[in-house]
């Protein structure tokens, strides 16, 4: 915390210090309002959003929105060759990414955000699969419930992924790039106007690369074909496919602190016969028409499928030299690991269809800005499952070396089918009274059913409910660049709060049918300074995860859930994002949370211990300075504090702070990078199981035409 206090908030309190004079009235003219979201938009050095659909499903200004909201630009990340979308998100404040081989491990305020909170052109992309940002232009992650427009969640936050796709002004643009442990690729981005109605785009990647960790290594290819009709008339037609195909050797090594001193971080225990295959595939439609200029409607189709398929180790022991266990339980491969194999094949569709009607209209002298939608989602989720107790072979922990082969898994323990049907209506309407007071009011109605279908044991189960979901904010903006907020939303998770589609079908379950939910107060103040120039946000909040689940006896009978109690994460988060002066460009943000345990039927005395894998401090501090006509230099660093690994806070993993460097060369045309990260080569764990990356560098290319 003293290295973040030193670094980012004198840049904060410098700005927030600024006066708040009046500024020149913006025209309400929405041309003109188009014209300069595009304007700054084109200066890729300033990184803000001025305007964001993700939390309101309709283009509200910042400002408008009464709920923190982060963006990450893609193009920034991947100059210092992150890909992955826990790494990605994970230096925002408030955001938490343990390593997990099968999904993304992120947390928002505290709670899990991996299973059914990660959205892609907002559409749920639900499964267990990795979620590739290969073909993603940004990403937008809203601080809070989310269930007043996008149905069930687990109330932490959502994260939006917004993709490439065809439109009348993108270039086309190919780049190269290449850096440490062989990491190669390329991208071929076509977007071409064909006619004043049709745009089409291609866009093709393509990414190899090894691991600092022997053997550890994976491959990835995306290809997303797009084509935009737009008759200039209020009809338009966007259709999109998108295809990724993700290929890796895994790394699910034992957690560090059960491992022996003196183990290098470069050394890992894939077996060479080790693998997991992500595939997505994805055809989405979206139909809108004009009526008019306040009137418009939009229809939303899609399918998805997500495969996620492996045969590896994992959750290694080691007996030391006293043939004993971490946990003190006796052991006869003395001085050696020994792991778990686990096979599986799982499908994950989704159908989503969703109807919206936006309009603008006056009572008498207060305006409306009004949502009205429909959503029917058909969800399937097939996983076929087969696993040993452990695997014979013992391994040196120092120089590990395999000799047998995998074993053949001649019975499954998994075979079932999970379906969700759900429908939904939602309401929400931005209600300005006077020019200086608004409110941001929602209301979502969902009924949902459950079922499962266990093709082992011959049973079924399944149940069915429904939910209300409420947002309301009020809104105070007494000059234009202030706006002050207050809200409280309320989210909701079925099925007892389990984050994929699954019911126990043996019949001594207990019926576990109501919802668990989060409910969120936050008040907070959004900022522009400097004429424009510099944005800040700063937010204050109390969010509320209960009717959290747990099994009183889970040995002797398995089937019984019971309420355990709540969870509870207060905190405060600030950023700082925009153009300091001419040559000088910020992106900043810091946090401080206390995520604990609130209540606990189960144990009474996790009362007020912290949640796990959850910093108590976080933040990063992004400089960009162009000492001269198309050169720009660039200073970053990520810092994330201590954590608890474990629920009864046992064992802290160490903080760290990690710095980033690029140099660049732009043009209109070409642009050329040169990125280190890791630049003091810290040596520090990311999670308990993965270790931080060491320096590593990546060169880019790209030319557009």
């Amino acid at each position: 915390m003293k290295l973040v206090s030193q670094i980012v908030l004198p840049c904060l309190l410098s700005s927030t210090a600024l006066i708040a004079y009046a500024q020149e009235k913006v025209n309400d003219d929405n041309d003109i309002e188009t014209m300069k979201v595009v304007a700054t938009i084109k200066d890729n050095n300033d990184q803000r959003i001025k305007k964001s659909s993700t939390a309101t499903k309709s283009s509200f200004d910042i400002k408008d929105i009464p709920q923190t909201i982060n963006s990450v630009d893609l193009q920034q990340e991947k100059i210092y060759g992150q890909n992955d979308l826990s790494v990605i998100v994970n230096k925002l404040p408030g955001v938490d990414a343990t390593y997990d081989m099968r999904d993304e491990g992120i947390k928002i305020r505290g709670f899990s955000a991996s299973s059914g909170d990660i959205y892609r052109d907002g559409v749920r992309a639900s499964g267990q699969v990795r979620q590739s940002t290969a073909n993603i232009e940004r990403i937008e992650v809203l601080k809070g419930p989310a269930s007043v427009l996008y149905g069930r969640g687990s109330g932490g936050g959502m994260i939006n992924m917004i993709s490439k796709q065809a439109n009348f002004d993108s270039p086309t643009t190919l780049s190269l790039r290449g850096g440490s442990w062989d990491k190669y690729g390329g991208m071929v981005d076509v977007n071409h106007v064909l006619h004043d109605n049709i745009a089409i785009r291609m866009t093709i990647d393509h990414q190899s690369e090894k691991s600092f960790r022997k053997g550890i290594k994976q491959r990835d290819t995306m290809v997303s074909p797009s084509i935009l009709y737009d008759n200039l008339a209020g009809f338009n037609w966007l259709v999109q496919y998108t295809h990724d195909k993700l290929w890796r050797k895994p790394d699910r090594a034992p957690a560090y602190y059960n491992l022996p001193k003196g183990v290098s971080i470069k050394t890992a225990y894939a077996h060479p016969d080790d693998y997991v295959k992500d595939n997505f595939n994805s055809l989405r439609s979206v139909m809108g028409y004009e009526f008019n200029h306040d009137w418009s409607i939009k229809l939303t189709n899609l399918y998805r499928k997500a495969d996620q398929n492996f045969d590896h180790l994992y959750a290694g022991n080691y007996c030391d030299l006293n043939g004993k266990l971490s946990n003190s339980a006796p052991c006869d491969y003395k001085g050696k690991l020994k792991f778990r194999r686990a096979w599986q094949e799982t499908s994950n569709k989704t159908y989503s269809n969703t109807l919206d009607l936006v309009g603008k209209f006056n009572t008498a002298s207060i305006s409306h800005d009004m949502l009205i939608g429909f959503e029917y989602n058909i969800e399937k989720r097939e996983p076929r499952l087969a696993l040993t107790s452990q695997y014979p072979e013992a391994v040196d922990p120092y120089h590990p070396h395999w000799n047998s082969k995998k074993p053949r898994y001649n019975k499954l323990s998994t075979k079932t089918n999970h379906k969700a049907t759900s429908k939904g209506i939602y309401w929400q309407d931005l209600i300005s009274f006077i020019e200086q007071w608004k409110l941001l009011a929602g209301l979502r109605y969902d009924n949902y059913e459950f079922a499962s279908d266990n093709k082992l044991n011959h049973q079924n189960r399944s149940y069915d409910g429904h939910s209300l979901s409420p947002r309301i904010g009020l809104i105070w903006q007494p000059i234009e660049s202030q706006s002050f907020y207050a809200s409280y939303s309320k989210n909701f998770a079925p099925y007892g709060g389990r984050g994929l589609i699954t019911l126990a079908t043996d019949s001594k379950t207990v019926y576990d049918d109501k919802p668990q939910y989060s409910r969120q107060y936050e008040v907070g103040v959004k900022s522009d300074w400097l004429n424009d120039k510099l944005s800040s946000q700063i937010a204050l909040y109390d969010l509320e995860l209960y009717n959290i689940r747990y099994q009183p006896d889970a040995v002797n009978d398995p089937y019984n859930w019971q309420v355990r109690g709540s969870d509870r994460s207060q905190g405060i988060e600030l950023s700082v994002i925009g153009k300091l002066s001419n040559n000088w460009y910020i992106n900043s943000g810091i946090g401080y949370q206390q995520a604990k345990v609130h209540k606990d039927k189960k144990t009474p005395a996790n009362k007020g211990k912290y949640l796990s894998n959850t910093a108590k401090h976080s933040g990063y501090l992004n400089v960009r300075y162009l000492p001269y006509e198309n050169w720009f230099t660039e200073l970053e660093v990520n810092y994330k504090g201590s954590m608890y690994n474990d629920d009864n806070n046992q064992i802290k993993r160490p903080g760290y702070a990690s710095w980033n460097a690029a140099i660049g060369y732009q043009t209109q045309f070409v642009d050329v990078t040169l990125a280190i990260t890791n630049l003091f080569g810290k040596e520090y764990w990311r999670s308990s199981s993965m270790p931080g990356t060491p320096r590593a560098f990546l060169l880019t290319a790209s030319y557009k035409l």
